[in-house]
């Protein structure tokens, strides 16, 4: 299988291995985010939580091949999101002894059930907090981790309300593609030629309402002009339409 690890810029002062910082992908985000720790079996989780007030619905997201919920990628969809009242839960699906092992061997960046049993937990974890109990859940998965969110979501039918990949690798979710009842938006560059072919290879096999979004000249990583602002906004649409509606299915029910 060949592995589609997204390679981050030249090492700075900044934290090795992690996306870097970048000025042109920060919003102005007048919420304040807290740090969580999440249990999940016998390890603890780290994520980063923020709510706006009030919240229509939370989103969480699983990160891709070699990244981090410190991604710059990530965070700016997330703060897309929170300026349209949606909470955020960016978080790590590894510890950080086992980050160091997938950064020698590569080994648990694939091991999709491992990340998609870790998101399940934290979504169990979200759904029992008096706060973010009444609000429909979404994921947001890159890479590899949009395997893990979809399999996550054929686990978790009556709590997940949507499902957004960027760049992501669905077809590693299997058998569980025909499971999910989540509607899945699929978001693929152009240019990323071979994603683009699995994808559309896992849109035959969604029988969830589902689409898939080409945003034309875009590479993998959504480094191009306005192509990162493009997924956030489809993002966007997308959680509002879907988690309004199961807002409104809960309030009817």
């Amino acid at each position: 299988m060949t592995e589609l690890k997204e390679h981050w810029p030249a090492a700075s002062s900044k934290e090795p291995g992690r996306e870097q910082e970048s000025d042109e992908l920060r919003l102005q985000n007048p919420n304040h985010e807290r740090a969580v720790r999440i249990p999940v079996d016998r390890i603890t989780l780290k994520g980063d939580l923020v709510v706006p007030d009030p919240a229509r619905g939370i989103v969480l997201f699983a990160h891709g091949s070699g990244s981090s919920r410190h991604s710059p990628r990530n965070q700016y969809v997330a703060q897309v999101l929170q300026q349209a009242g949606l909470a955020t839960l960016l978080m790590d699906l590894l510890t950080i002894d086992e980050e160091a092992l997938d950064a020698r061997t590569a080994e648990l960046r694939f091991d999709i059930e491992l990340l998609a049993h870790r998101l399940v937990g934290a979504t169990n974890w979200l759904s029992s907090q008096p706060q973010m109990a009444q609000l429909p859940v979404g994921y947001f998965g890159a890479s590899t981790g949009a395997a893990a969110a979809l399999v996550a979501a054929a686990k978790l039918p009556d709590l997940v309300a949507a499902v957004v990949s960027r760049g992501g690798r669905p077809d590693l979710a299997g058998n569980a593609l025909r499971r999910v009842v989540a509607p899945t938006l699929l978001i693929v560059g152009g240019e990323d030629l071979r994603v683009l072919e699995l994808n559309w290879i896992a849109l035959a096999e969604l029988r969830a309402p589902k689409k898939l979004e080409i945003i034309p000249g875009a590479t993998h990583l959504f480094e191009e002009k306005e192509a990162l602002e493009s997924v956030a906004q489809f993002a966007k649409n997308w959680f509002l339409l879907y988690l309004f509606r199961a807002n409104q299915r809960a309030r009817t029910a």
